[in-house]
């Protein structure tokens, strides 16, 4: 009797259902994530062990475009004194040597006037101890009198030098100096000249304002080449050095990629942003590039073993990754994973799968078709 009554139940259980209470229970329902493919489809399937692969890593930074420090400069007054006239605008491009803007300074006026009265006292002391010297061969004066001459013609030739020496740190040219003192003419007025061809990039100043030689009245950078700076994590600074290759990628030139190569990577942390300074420098003949363009650094890392799948294994289901991996029997079951940006026909598993598992990586599209048409048909 209790043998028939169980033959009887697992007749009911395959059926789909059975009576408890007087309501029907429908059987539990298949797992949608399974699938079972034919024959046909079966055989055209392709399956491969999830493998591990050197892959170079690419980090993307955010920087920008930068001057050149080495081809900028910032130039100021030698001297103290008021603006009179301003001869370059900002943006202008200017040569090594030209005059940017002239100061009026009673400080220089001062000085050549120093620098004359030395060089007169110098001529005065020349003539005295040549003199001194025949009159010391007539027996007229003694050795000690001679001596005293030539040593303040000497003390004159070391403040004459002294005096054109000071002269030359407030701006003034040895010719300069050399026509003051034919010429005797004080010339209060000093001009600010450039000391590197480029462009103005910067002006700080205006008509009748007093300088001091602390102050940068413009600022002139060569832009034919450029920087591009970042800042890289802390956590991935051991995946950059010097040398390694980078794409500039700038939203201004419609993400085109300029290629450089790393040109300097900082030895200190910031301890703010928890960052390390790289650099590269690019080409800006074209003058192309602006200082202060926003850009993203894409650097390569060095290669380090990974989990990968291939590209075609990958498929698309509820907007997320997943890949069909063998359960054995012909069955696969569809596993959500998360991957990494394609490279080079392979995908880098984040998350998802371990290593040991082996994945359909041709037909997965297919599989994928008659899994869904399975799950429409038994819903």
């Amino acid at each position: 009797m209790k043998k028939a009554l169980l033959v009887m139940l697992t007749a009911a259980l395959l059926a789909g259902c059975n009576k408890e209470n007087g309501k029907s229970v429908a059987a539990p329902p298949a797992d949608p994530a399974l699938v079972t493919p034919g024959q046909e489809l079966l055989g055209q399937l392709k399956l491969a062990d999830v493998s591990k692969q050197p892959v170079a890593e690419t980090l993307r930074v955010a920087g920008q475009i930068g001057f050149d420090e080495q081809r900028l400069a910032r130039i100021g007054a030698t001297i103290t004194g008021r603006v009179t006239d301003i001869d370059a605008l900002l943006g202008q491009s200017v040569k090594k040597g030209d005059v940017l803007a002239s100061l009026n300074s009673s400080e220089l006026s001062s000085q050549q006037l120093a620098y004359l009265k030395a060089r007169a006292q110098l001529e005065l002391n020349r003539r005295n101890a040549e003199r001194a010297k025949a009159l010391f061969e007539a027996d007229v004066i003694g050795a000690a009198e001679l001596q005293r001459r030539e040593s303040e013609h000497q003390i004159s030739v070391a403040e004459t030098r002294a005096a054109a020496d000071q002269l030359q740190l407030l701006g003034v040219s040895p010719a300069a100096i050399e026509r003051l003192g034919k010429q005797g003419a004080v010339n209060s007025v000093t001009p600010v000249v450039a000391t590197l061809s480029g462009v103005v990039v910067e002006r700080k100043l205006a008509q009748g304002q007093v300088v001091q030689p602390a102050d940068a009245l413009f600022v002139v950078a060569d832009l034919s080449r450029l920087w591009a700076v970042a800042q890289v994590p802390e956590q991935q600074v051991s995946q950059v050095k010097e040398g390694q290759a980078v794409s500039i990628e700038v939203p201004a030139l419609g993400h085109e990629k300029l290629v450089g190569k790393l040109i300097y990577v900082g030895q200190t942390i910031d301890p703010e942003t928890r960052t390390v300074l790289v650099r590269t420098e690019l080409d800006n003949r074209a003058g192309r590039l602006k200082p202060a363009m926003l850009a993203s650094m894409l650097i390569e890392a060095k290669p380090v073993e990974r989990l990968v799948v291939p590209a075609s294994a990958v498929v698309r289901e509820s907007d997320e990754d997943h890949v069909f991996v063998a359960e054995g029997d012909g069955v696969f079951r569809l596993l959500k994973v998360k991957l990494g940006v394609e490279q080079g026909g392979q995908r880098v598993v984040l998350s998802g799968l371990k290593g040991q598992e082996k994945i359909v990586v041709e037909g997965a599209f297919h599989l994928n078709n008659e899994r869904n048409r399975k799950e429409m048909e038994g819903s």
